[in-house]
This record gives C-alpha cells, sequence and structure tokens, in this order.
C-alpha cells in the first residue's frame, strides 16, 4: 500500500445482484432455481481484491431494499469499504440473469432500466474517500452514459492529483452503449467508431489498461489486435494487457513488440471452461494483487491466469475468485483437475476462507433434543405439542444470559423448534440444526435420506448439527457405513454451502483412552471429511486432547474448532471438563443441554412451573456454565 494511503484500489461503477441459472446446459427460459451473487465488473473486482489481501472500496449505488441491503452486507463481510456505496431511495439494485447453455453459449440479461448503479453522478464522488486509496479503477461500461461518464472523470482526476494510478478495465458491453437489444447481453463485440472515439478520451490518463482482444480493438477502433495495441500506445504510457482466453495474457509495459507473444508472458493454467461470465474479473483482482504490491509484471500475469482459471471453472463471478491462501495453495501444489471446482483439496481452503466469520468462541444451550423431551412430556401427562413451547422459554433463556452479546448460541430441531428458530434468529445468535434419526446406530438421518434436499429449505446461516454413535473400534461393517453417511452428509454440506458440525460420542459403546477419540477423527478425516466444528465428549486427560488437536491440525488447519458436549453431566464436573480445556486453543466452547433445562422442563411440563420461573431457572443454569467456562478461560 502506498505510504499515508488507507486503501489500495477504490472501483466505480456497475453493482448488481447476479441471479445465475443452477442447471447447466439449460437454456434460460428453463432454468428452475438461481443461486445469488453480487456482481457487477468493478464490484467483483472490490471483492477479489480484497480476498487477495488489498484494502478496497467500491463507489456505486444500489437501492433502499432487501436487494440493496444485501450487497453492503456482503460488501461488509468480504471486507470491503463501504464508504463509496450510497443507497437511492428512488431506484432498485440491479439484477442480472444468466444461464450457462454449453461452453461457449451463457445468455444473459441485464435488469438495469434505471436502476441505482446506473444513477451514478459527480456528486457520489467523495474527494477525501479517492484521496484515501493509492488507486481508482474505472470501467467501460459507465462512461455510457454522461452522468457516469463525468463520475468517472471526477474520480481519475481526483486521483492522479493526488499521486494515484487510474486502472481502466475496458468492460465491454455493447447492449449497455444501446448497441444490441436488451435480450442480447452475452454480445461481447459490436464495432462502433462513436464508442471507440469515446473510449479514446480516457486512455491517455490511465496506468494500466487491460482488455481481451476485442475490448482492445473498441478502444483503439481497429479490429486488427497488433494495430490496436499500437494505437493505444500512442495514445497512453499505460501499462496494456492483453487477456487472450485460454492462452493466458500478454503484458506491454513499453513498445509494442512485431507479434503479440513478444510481450511479457505469465504462466497459464489449462481448465475446463464453466462460465466465463467474471473471469476478467478475477483475473484483474489477481493482476491487481501483484501490480499495487510491486510485484515484476510476469509474476503479476501468472496471479492473473491462475485468478481467472478459479473463475471460468466455477459458476458464479465475485464467490468463485479466489483467497490469497487459495491462491498461493494452487500455485505450490496445482490440480490434477481441469475442472477446479471438482478439486476437493482446493475447493476445502475456497470454503473455509470464505465462509462467513463467526465469533471466536460459542457457548450454546442444545434444546434439539427430541425423544427425551418426549418422555418427559409423556411422563407428565402433557401432549407433545407443548414441548414447541418450552423451547421457546429456553431461547429466552439464551436472551436473558447473552444480553446480546456476540458467541451465544443454540441447538435446536425441527420436530419441536420451529417457532423457536424464528425467535432465534430475532437474536441473530448461532444456531445448529440436528440431521440424525434421534439414537440411531448405524447412522440414520431424520424424515429422509435426501438429506440435499432437505438442506435447500435451510437459512444459510444454520450449521447442520449430526450425531455419531462411532468408535474407532467398532467392527468394521459399522465403522464404514457410519462414516460414509457422514461422507454424504459433507457433500451435501458443502454444495449447498452450509457449515457442518459433527458430533462423536465414542463412550457409549466401548472404551475411552487418550487416543480414542483422536483415532475417530483420523478415520473421518481419512475419507476427506472436514467438518467446520466438531462437538466432543470430555476427555479425561490433557494428553488426550493434544492427541485430538494434533489430528485436527495435520488434517484441518482451517477447522473452526471444537465445542463440548455435556451428557447431563452435573455442573460441577463439567466445571473440571472446562478446567480440562483450558489451554486448548482449539476448544471454543460448550453446546449443553439437561443439564441445564432438565429441572425446568420436568416441573414446566408437570404444571409446576410458570413460564417465567421456567425461563429464569434456565437462565441461571445457563449463566452458570457461562461464567465457569470463562474462568476457566481466564486462570
Amino acid at each position: 500500500m502506498a505510504a499515508g494511503k488507507r486503501l489500495d484500489v477504490i472501483t466505480v461503477g456497475r453493482c448488481s445482484v447476479d441471479l445465475y441459472g443452477q442447471q447447466i446446459g439449460s437454456r434460460l427460459e428453463d432454468v428452475t432455481s438461481f443461486a445469488k451473487s453480487v456482481g457487477g465488473c468493478p464490484s467483483n473486482i472490490a471483492i477479489g481484491t480484497a480476498r487477495l489481501g488489498l484494502k478496497s472500496g467500491v463507489i456505486t449505488r444500489v437501492g433502499d431494499e432487501q436487494m440493496g441491503r444485501y450487497v453492503k452486507e456482503q460488501m461488509a463481510r468480504e471486507g470491503v469499504s463501504l464508504d463509496g456505496i450510497t443507497t437511492d431511495a428512488a431506484r432498485l439494485t440491479s439484477l442480472v440473469l444468466l444461464s450457462v447453455e454449453n461452453d461457449k453459449t451463457f445468455p444473459l440479461i441485464f435488469y438495469r432500466d434505471n436502476c441505482a448503479d446506473s444513477a451514478l453522478d459527480e456528486g457520489d464522488v467523495d474527494e477525501e474517500f479517492i484521496k484515501s486509496s493509492a488507486s481508482v479503477l474505472v470501467t467501460g461500461t459507465h462512461f455510457s452514459k454522461p452522468h457516469t461518464d463525468a463520475a468517472q472523470r471526477k474520480a481519475m482526476r481526483i486521483s492522479k492529483a493526488n499521486g494515484g494510478k487510474v486502472i481502466f478495465d475496458i468492460d465491454y458491453r455493447p447492449n449497455l452503449w444501446g448497441l444490441a437489444g436488451l435480450g442480447a447481453g452475452e454480445e461481447r463485440y459490436i464495432k462502433s467508431d462513436k464508442v471507440s472515439d469515446h473510449l479514446k478520451t480516457i486512455l491517455p490518463d490511465c496506468d494500466l489498461i487491460v482488455g481481451t482482444e476485442e475490448e482492445v480493438h473498441i478502444a483503439a477502433g481497429t479490429e486488427d489486435t497488433l494495430e490496436a495495441l499500437r494505437i493505444i500506445r500512442a495514445l497512453s504510457n499505460a501499462v496494456i494487457v492483453l487477456k487472450r482466453g485460454p492462452m493466458g495474457c500478454v503484458v506491454y509495459p513499453g513498445a509494442i513488440p512485431d507479434a503479440l507473444d513478444k510481450g511479457i508472458i505469465g504462466s497459464g493454467f489449462p481448465i475446463e471452461v464453466y462460465n466465463v461470465l467474471g473471469a476478467g474479473d478475477s483475473f484483474m483482482s489477481g493482476f491487481l494483487r501483484g501490480w499495487l504490491r510491486g510485484e515484476d509484471h510476469a509474476t503479476c500475469a501468472t496471479w492473473a491466469n491462475a485468478c481467472g482459471a478459479f473463475a471460468v471453472s466455477r459458476l458464479l463471478c465475485s464467490p468463485e475468485i479466489p483467497t490469497w491462501e487459495e491462491l498461493q495453495f494452487f500455485l505450490k501444489h496445482g490440480s490434477a483437475h481441469r475442472a477446479l471446482r471438482k478439486d476437493e483439496a482446493i475447493n476445502h481452503v475456497h470454503w473455509a476462507t470464505t465462509r462467513r466469520a463467526q465469533p471466536e468462541q460459542l457457548l450454546a444451550l442444545a434444546i434439539d433434543h427430541r425423544m427425551q423431551l418426549e418422555d418427559m412430556a409423556d411422563k407428565a401427562g402433557a401432549p407433545r405439542e407443548r414441548l414447541n413451547d418450552f423451547k421457546r422459554l429456553a431461547i429466552a433463556a439464551i436472551a436473558k444470559v447473552s444480553g446480546g452479546k456476540q458467541g451465544f448460541g443454540t441447538l435446536l430441531d425441527d420436530v419441536y423448534g420451529r417457532e423457536a428458530m424464528f425467535d432465534a434468529a430475532k437474536l441473530g445468535i448461532w444456531v445448529g440444526r440436528p440431521l440424525e434419526k434421534p439414537g440411531s446406530r448405524p447412522l440414520r438421518f431424520e424424515f429422509t435420506q435426501d438429506v440435499g434436499a432437505r438442506l435447500v429449505e435451510w437459512p444459510i446461516t444454520h450449521t447442520i448439527k449430526c450425531l455419531s454413535f462411532y468408535h474407532p473400534d467398532d467392527p468394521v461393517n459399522m465403522r464404514v457405513e457410519q462414516s460414509q453417511k457422514l461422507r454424504t452428509l459433507y457433500e451435501a454440506a458443502r454444495k449447498v454451502g452450509r457449515e457442518l458440525l459433527i458430533e462423536i460420542i465414542a463412550g457409549k459403546h466401548g472404551a475411552l483412552d487418550e487416543t480414542t477419540i483422536a483415532r475417530a477423527l483420523e478415520q473421518h478425516y481419512a475419507l476427506g471429511i472436514k467438518p467446520d466444528w466438531w462437538k466432543l465428549e470430555p476427555q479425561a486427560s490433557v494428553k488426550a486432547w493434544d492427541n485430538i488437536s494434533a489430528v485436527i491440525a495435520k488434517n484441518d488447519p482451517w477447522c473452526r474448532g471444537i465445542v463440548l458436549l455435556g451428557l447431563e453431566a452435573p455442573q460441577d464436573e463439567l466445571a473440571k471438563a472446562f478446567n480440562a480445556v483450558a489451554g486448548q486453543r482449539l476448544v471454543k466452547g460448550f453446546a449443553v443441554g439437561r443439564t441445564i433445562f432438565n429441572a425446568a422442563a420436568q416441573q414446566w411440563l408437570a404444571g409446576q412451573m410458570s413460564d417465567v420461573a421456567a425461563t429464569a431457572d434456565m437462565a441461571e443454569r445457563f449463566g452458570n456454565l457461562v461464567e465457569l467456562w470463562n474462568a476457566a478461560k481466564r486462570s
């Protein structure tokens, strides 16, 4: 980052919500479901550069509605500065619809008529914000209208006057210049002297110019690529980067040679084309990660080619841009797959480094019990439907203890916890939902074995929880059946983008020693199962925890951590368990249920305790465990 600058790059222009058809090989007319993400060239690049370790911001507009709020929330999650995003109360956020019909056909519709980002003007460009950045990136599309053109030129002037660099992504979309029909969003090149003459006025003020061969043609006004490069060079001293699709890119920092491939060429990466949309934005993000940090042009080009390969091999735009850790992993290890989306090792790094942030600790009241509470209701002569109300009281108890602070959560089921989940959503606490059939061994899923179809309905913020009564010394057939069931769940979780917590209870079906749980985890990792969380029973020795931590560190350094389960242990035993893990970095909290709710549930279901008293009783017990946990961590 340049001295005295808060940001590395500010991008200017388009911002949309992309809706990409999930049925690959289908006409857009036949698509039945869509994946949602932030889109628009400058917005994608702002996210991509942030993922790669740069400090980025974006100047654009979004609507004052759910899609606009989604954009801002996602930008914040990605680490992009929101200081340049204006909320436009009079217009809606732009939308883009796309399908992947085949490897060369990508029907695309822009919904941008009088939308928020199209209304960007000079008033949206704050001088102090531009001064805070080492560079600004402008895009060709936003030079197509007088007011958006003026906004970008203002940003360029301020940046140049304050020692900043100007980056120009030619980003040519003919139909956004009014040269093609509304349904021709896929069209990438239509010759236009008017557009060429307009773009030529921008080139002299640029320090970096990036485009495909077709985009270089439109910028220069000729369809001879070498001639086009020479025209651009005559107008600008900028570094020129020519994107050549599967052939990678060529960088021309100075005079244009007599052949295209005589520039500076970075390493290429042969991959399968899945969706070309977004590849250029990912490419630009990779190039800027090098160029703005002073890397040589060959390195910049290599990083850009690698990032482009990621995007073209995956479905979406901004969500598919690699993180810095993922890029380095790929450059070091490569991939045996031409379709990078099929590489499990890379996909795990991508998932683990782009998933939503979570608090450093997780203190949860587990109220997902079904069989135990049903037994209590039956013994008390209470209708089982009352369990719905009791679980809502448990959420109220969490609210009393948490006081709105982060790091609190619950485990809730679909059988009796639906309304309680709505309450939990209002509190903003972590929610884990069980999938296992209670008490099943071998493991079975509840309701249906087609978990993928079920998970699609779950909120993105809900974590899948699955309990397996698994012992590493179980008969081989039992171990294989249970672990394969978890492997199926793991694959479904990754496919639909939900976090996964696997709970292992070994002590009910065999002896526990200091290696038991570590061996159980190792057996799951050997099958490629890498949950976000583990939920484990307390261990008798520090050595057992050291063994567990070593297995996790070796197999998955991105694991969020471990939470302790309670097994109905009394409070003093849990206090000892908390003290035993005080020095374990990976143990992040607990998810305890019956120790907290048993007494209240029995009395409340029997009509011997009021709602207020039941809530207070659970809050007191939960609060005591929270205090014991915090005391153990402080010691």
